[in-house]
């Protein structure tokens, strides 16, 4: 939606933080799972000695099912958003999701101090990962709709608050290991802090409505429909001495059919013809056809090329992100060895990630109508051999050619930069494409696409971590 002059202003930027927390929440699930990778295979991955080498008893692939049963809630709930949509209020599909994400954050901080046996461990955090992704799901759904209702500028906001998310989980994470505590406060520590974003989110989105700019659009949303047949009547009668008048230069006929029941109201055309203002006339059918909104089909037909992007980016970053570089090992082992995955793979990601997201409110090229858009977003696909030929551990097939820290490092600065620039502009790109009605229809297909190209890398990233 383009900004309307008349409306007020987002005084102290008050809108443009609540969108900015509101996009950070939705991501405080995948992030902190998928950063405390260490701690969950510290639990899980158990080592016996054999013929003095330490060998791993079981291996449960931890990164790859985290990744896989996050991305899959969101495709599965995705596909819902229609049928809740219709059943379920926004306020309670937001709302509601953020409390069940606090609860299922608490359950895992709980957790932390209760022993449990590797397999048992395995499946509760599975269902946990799977059930705080669900309606984590459903939380995104519902706001890349309600942020589609605002002026642009905000879901480049969101989207940036989403990039942040990641960081702020590294930050933590690092924070835990440098702490002087043992490893189950230190971890205790990680997963209080979750439940502490997500109350700040739920504050967030209870004092959005209260705010007389995010207001103003709301509103203008609910009330489009009956603007539009204002503007369509408007545009269609004749004016006289400063008063609607259906009368001019001939007579007025009302005709109804019984194979249509459309009403017509026309007027026989004066002097200036049939294309002139006395040629008017106003149909039921055009005004409903002016309002309605387009079909899913024809919103999907404008905005298939950004589809295709935010599909394909997704795809590349997840299918080798975290499966792949979480596994890379630094070539220097010490105590630099402790903070080497959390530092090289989790914080260069998402600060390049965010860094990415929050550029295109500065600059945005290649504009949506150049082919070279969907260009650059195919080239990415360079990254996946790059990062699969650093120091992964372990390896069976695959040689090393990027071993030192550094090249790893700038690999994923790259990797992520691109990533989080051109999800962004993806995302922001599509509701331009087509009408203000159909702007939350866009905005929920791309969440779609978005879901797909995650569920779509996370499914990939099984085999491109066997072939290494």
């Amino acid at each position: 939606m383009k900004e309307q002059t008349d409306a007020p202003q987002d005084r102290g930027c008050l809108v443009g933080i609540c969108f900015f927390i509101l996009g950070l929440g939705t991501l405080l699930p995948w992030n902190f799972f998928m950063t405390a990778s260490m701690y969950f295979q510290s639990r899980l991955n158990t080592t016996e000695w054999s013929n003095g080498t330490a060998v791993v008893t079981k291996e449960y692939y931890f990164n790859n099912w985290m990744t896989l049963l996050s991305q899959l809630p969101l495709l599965v709930f995705t596909l819902l958003n229609s049928f809740l949509y219709q059943r379920i209020s926004e306020a309670i599909r937001i709302a509601g999701s953020l409390v069940f994400i606090l609860l299922l954050f608490i359950i895992t901080a709980v957790l932390v101090k209760v022993p449990m046996d590797e397999d048992r461990f395995f499946s509760v955090t599975m269902a946990n990962i799977w059930f705080i992704n669900s309606f984590g799901a459903v939380l995104q759904g519902s706001l890349f709709g309600l942020v589609g209702l605002l002026p642009q500028r905000f879901s480049a906001i969101f989207m940036s608050g989403q990039g942040l998310a990641g960081t702020f989980a590294a930050i933590a994470m690092l924070l835990a290991i440098a702490s002087d505590t043992d490893s189950e406060t230190a971890a205790l520590g990680y997963f209080i802090t979750p439940c502490v974003g997500t109350l700040l989110t739920l504050f967030s989105y209870l004092l959005l409505p209260r705010l007389a700019f995010a207001q103003y659009y709301l509103n203008k949303s609910n009330k489009y429909e009956a603007d539009s047949t204002d503007e369509l009547l408007k545009e269609s009668s004749i004016v006289e001495k400063g008063k609607p008048n259906g009368r001019a230069n001939g007579t007025v006929t009302s005709s109804t059919s019984k194979a249509d029941s459309a009403a017509e109201v026309e007027v026989d055309p004066g002097p200036d013809g049939p294309e002139g203002p006395q040629g008017a006339f106003l149909s039921l059918e055009q005004v409903e056809k002016g309002q309605a909104k387009a079909s899913v089909i024809e919103v999907f037909k404008k905005i298939w090329v950004m589809a295709f992007c935010v599909t394909f980016v997704f795809t590349v970053t997840l299918s080798v992100f975290p499966a792949v570089t979480a596994d890379v090992r630094t070539s220097f082992p010490g105590k630099w060895e402790r903070y080497f995955i959390s530092v090289c793979c989790f914080l260069v990601f998402n600060i390049n990630d965010w860094f990415g997201r929050t550029v295109t409110t500065v600059i945005r090229w290649p504009p949506k109508e150049s082919r070279l858009f969907p260009v650059l977003v195919v080239s990415r696909v360079v990254f996946v051999p790059l990062l699969m030929l650093c120091n992964v551990q372990s390896r069976s097939f695959l040689p090393v050619y990027f071993g030192h820290d550094a090249a790893f490092a700038v690999i994923m600065t790259f990797f992520a930069l691109s990533s989080g620039y051109f999800v962004c502009l993806s995302m922001s790109y599509a509701p331009q494409l087509v009408e203000q009605k159909d702007a939350e229809t866009a905005g929920a297909l791309m969440t779609f696409f978005l879901s797909l190209g995650l569920s779509l890398g996370a499914a990939l990233s099984f085999a491109l971590r066997a072939l290494i």
